[in-house]
């Protein structure tokens, strides 16, 4: 089965192009000119992506996002023309998973689409160092548990909604307690290599995690500040 994704922009150029990109590389593409075009066709088609421009007519890229983040963590490429970072934190903290700067080069867009799929079809962690320790079924802390396999997580047994980089930030943080990682050692081992976004990007998702799952986000327990380098898990596994 192909996999699908969803197009979002008004200028239809863009639109386009995107589509000849993304078929190359055998997707099954759809496309929307707008918010409202878009809600009703990820309702209707359920598509494995979506690739939303954030300033699009009747609903924009921001409320797409948050309104799909209400029900489903279908993953989530912004596409912003402003290129400010107030944009790109509204965006991640609305639970988009990534985010490109118009213009852009369509090939770039590829590369970002692959990273994120490849990372949400895949069981392991970020890095094959971590196979051992994701050949468990959980990895337990006092009031946190990580269902590796199928990508859940509960606090203090409640079910907790994660995005997929919220996740894949969280289980490399986790299989690696104690272990210091700056913001740009997260950048490359969750958003790969091939991926050229800025600190931002992790210290949002970072203040996300926080929010859900911690107690007191200002005061966590589990994901701490290192200062001048960046941040590390803490907690004792439990047997």
């Amino acid at each position: 089965m192909s996999i699908k994704i969803l197009i979002a922009d008004d200028e239809s150029n863009i639109r386009d192009v995107c589509t000849r990109y993304l078929e190359r590389e055998g997707y099954e593409v759809i496309t929307a000119g707008d918010g409202e075009e878009a809600l009703r066709l990820w309702a209707q088609a359920s598509p494995d992506l979506l690739i939303l421009d954030v300033m699009m007519p009747k609903t924009n890229g921001f409320q797409v996002c948050e309104e799909i983040r209400n029900m489903h963590d279908t993953p989530i490429i912004l596409l912003t023309a402003r290129g400010e970072e107030n944009d790109r934190i509204v965006g991640l903290t609305m639970g988009a998973d990534d985010y490109i700067t118009k213009p852009f080069s369509p090939r770039e867009l590829v590369l970002r689409v692959k990273s994120i799929l490849r990372r949400l079809r895949s069981v392991q962690s970020p890095k094959q160092e971590s196979l051992a320790r994701m050949e468990k079924e959980t990895i337990s802390f006092p009031g946190l548990v990580i269902h590796l396999p199928s990508r859940k997580v509960e606090v203090n047994g409640v079910r907790i909604d994660l995005t997929v980089k919220e996740f894949e930030l969280l289980t490399l943080l986790a299989t690696h307690p104690e272990q210091a990682f700056s913001r740009s050692q997260l950048l490359n081992k969750v958003w790969d290599v091939d991926y050229y976004g800025d600190m931002t990007t992790v210290t949002v998702h970072i203040r996300r995690l926080r929010e859900k799952i911690e107690a007191s986000p200002s005061e966590p327990n589990y994901i701490k500040t290192v200062w001048g380098i960046g941040y590390k898990f803490e907690g004792r596994e439990a047997r």
